[in-house]
């Protein structure tokens, strides 16, 4: 994923109230190896390891927490999240991997896999929020993150997904509506193309990006269904994920869905051809929300590579079309996205929880990520400050970026949470055998309940 420069607001007193409410040293922590006695908690040198944010947001990031701890230097290393898991496991079982690192709500980056090497943090957390600090942050971060009774990452953002994220532009200059129904979006899919435009382009292989697609035409179909999947009470082999899966195959063959998905990148592929007005059509998330402000797009196409005079175009989020035609209202779906763990044998484990625990659980740590429209806040009771955000256009994306927060606090379904890696593996398998074989959705679906069934039982 992508992120944005955060930015970050407060007054001199809240700055040191947080900072004497954060500080706190670790002395009797738990996990594996732990080194020493884990420094000071106001000063050092540390190193952050993680797939999110992007270079200039971590940036952004370590300059706000400087401005509370300015004899704490962060290092920030960032490692594309097709590598992320491989790359860390070996760092953390030596003596010489990152002091802070971040862990997703479960899967092959998930908490889980890497709480052996955390330190506890319910300790530092007690000591900013209290002991009912459970009440006042997001119920599904302390579940993702709770594990055999100990806090192994702070959590800090929540994302959400179900929703297109159109340019508003290219819309506007062939005179076009987002559409509603599948019939809908095959015509206006028509007129991008014989104007030489792509349509829905998605990254089928990127972890992640091609389960949303699936679980919207599911909820499209019958809600719920996912959930069930996830959770065991249902199975992935259902009638609904078969006829999903079909429709997948569907969506290519009426040229909604771009050619060369199974081949092609969320990011860097999918993101820069949007940005860039090839495609007026993806599927992301709300971390998407960022190329909304003017300086993080501006950041964003710099990345790219593209002239400075590239147009900034204006994103908007559209509601998944109902694609089976039953009604069904579109659905969004949240969970925690990001924590950071502190690794045990850290000899600057006070300073890394400092930093870990201010960016998740501080007043001004949240209204940093949240400011920076690329996470919803973790903790209770912050929003973006709207007016100190600039728009690319903000009369128009202000109002409906508004109603994505509003959506997303009220989402009862979960993205991903208990989605192992194996059938996360699967989902994509299934995928991609529907767009590149004549392997039917029903055989694909039984194929993730085989795998499903094969993990649970080890």
């Amino acid at each position: 994923m992508k992120f944005p420069a955060r930015r970050f607001r407060r007054t001199a007193a809240s700055a040191v109230l947080a900072g004497a409410l954060v500080a706190v040293s670790l002395t009797g922590c738990s996990g594996q190896g732990a080194s020493g006695d884990g420094g000071s908690a106001t000063k050092g040198t540390i190193n952050w390891w993680s797939w999110t944010p992007t270079n200039d947001v971590a940036k952004g990031e370590i300059a706000a927490f400087n401005k509370v701890y300015p004899d704490i230097k962060v290092i920030y290393k960032k490692v594309p999240i097709e590598n992320y898991a491989a790359s860390l496991k070996p760092a953390l079982a030596s003596n010489a991997g990152p002091d802070v690192y971040t862990v997703y709500n479960s899967g092959g980056f998930g908490a889980q896999i890497f709480a052996p090497y955390a330190t506890d943090l319910t300790p530092a957390v007690e000591k900013l929020l209290g002991a009912d600090w459970k009440s006042k942050v997001y119920e599904g971060g302390v579940k993702a993150f709770t594990i055999d009774d100990r806090l192994v990452a702070a959590q800090y953002a929540k994302a959400g997904a179900g929703m297109l994220w159109i340019n508003q532009n290219l819309f506007d200059k062939y005179k076009l509506k987002p559409p509603t129904t599948l019939d809908e979006w095959v015509a206006v899919c028509k007129t991008f193309r014989a104007n030489g435009l792509g349509c829905f382009r998605e990254g089928i292989a990127s972890s992640g990006f091609g389960a949303d697609t699936l679980h919207s035409i599911m909820d499209s179909y019958q809600p719920g269904v996912w959930a069930d999947a996830i959770s065991g009470k249902g199975k992935w082999s259902d009638p609904t994920v078969a006829k999903s899966l079909d429709l997948i195959r569907t969506l290519s063959k009426n040229g909604i869905l771009d050619p060369g998905s199974v081949g092609l990148q969320q990011y860097p592929d999918v993101n820069n051809d949007f940005l860039t007005g090839k495609v007026p059509m993806v599927q992301m998330g709300t971390w998407y929300q960022q190329n909304a402000s003017l300086p993080t797009l501006t950041a964003a196409l710099e990345g790219a590579g593209v002239s400075k005079d590239t147009p900034k175009i204006t994103i908007m989020p559209m509601a998944f079309p109902d694609v089976a035609g039953k009604g069904n209202p579109s659905t969004v779906f949240a969970d925690v996205d990001a924590g950071n763990s502190v690794n045990a044998k850290s000899k600057q484990r006070n300073a890394a929880t400092t930093f870990a625990v201010w960016l998740g659980h501080s007043k001004a740590g949240q209204q940093a990520v949240t400011n920076s429209l690329d996470s919803l806040a973790t903790l209770d009771g912050i929003t973006p400050e709207w007016d100190k955000i600039t728009l690319v256009d903000p009369d128009l994306q202000r109002p409906a970026l508004q109603k994505v927060t509003e959506q997303l606090e009220t989402a009862t379904d979960s993205r991903s949470f208990g989605l192992s890696a194996e059938v996360s593996q699967a989902i994509i398998d299934a995928l991609q055998a529907v767009l590149t074989s004549d392997k039917s959705g029903q055989d694909a679906a039984n194929d993730i309940q085989s795998v499903a069934e094969a993990a649970q039982s080890r």
